[in-house]
């Protein structure tokens, strides 16, 4: 089983960047992303449960960031607006299951969990 992430890189404050993260070995029941800043805890940024095609979102990026299922085993995270407090390692993560709403956000509902992607945003 393997997630691969890609797409980070060094953006001014305000532009945009694309992250994708393609599953491969097993079919999974919901997709996500979670960044960790130096310093700080992991933070939950978002996640699609598949078998209803729900979203969720992190208060922190709710209405800039939009998760979208791109085939079978692609997720992306389209991330506009983007502000220097979202420089982060990103880690895609998924859940064999559909994971429940209350746990979505938790670091231990993913049992499978990519290599990071560096975004820096510039000021």
């Amino acid at each position: 089983v393997q997630l691969q992430a890609s797409g980070g890189g060094l953006v001014q404050a305000g532009d945009s960047l694309k992250l994708s993260c393609v599953a491969s070995g097993r079919t999974f029941g919901t997709m996500g992303w979670f960044r960790q800043a130096p310093g700080k805890e992991r933070e939950f940024v978002s996640a699609w449960r598949f078998g209803d095609r729900k979203t969720y979102y992190g208060g922190s990026v709710k209405g800039r960031f939009t998760i979208s299922r791109d085939n079978a085993n692609t997720v992306s995270l389209q991330m506009n607006g983007l502000k220097p407090e979202d420089t982060a390692v990103y880690t895609c993560a998924a859940s064999t299951g559909g994971v429940i709403s209350s746990s979505v956000a938790l670091v231990r509902t993913y049992a499978y969990w990519g290599q990071g992607t560096l975004v820096t945003v510039s000021s």
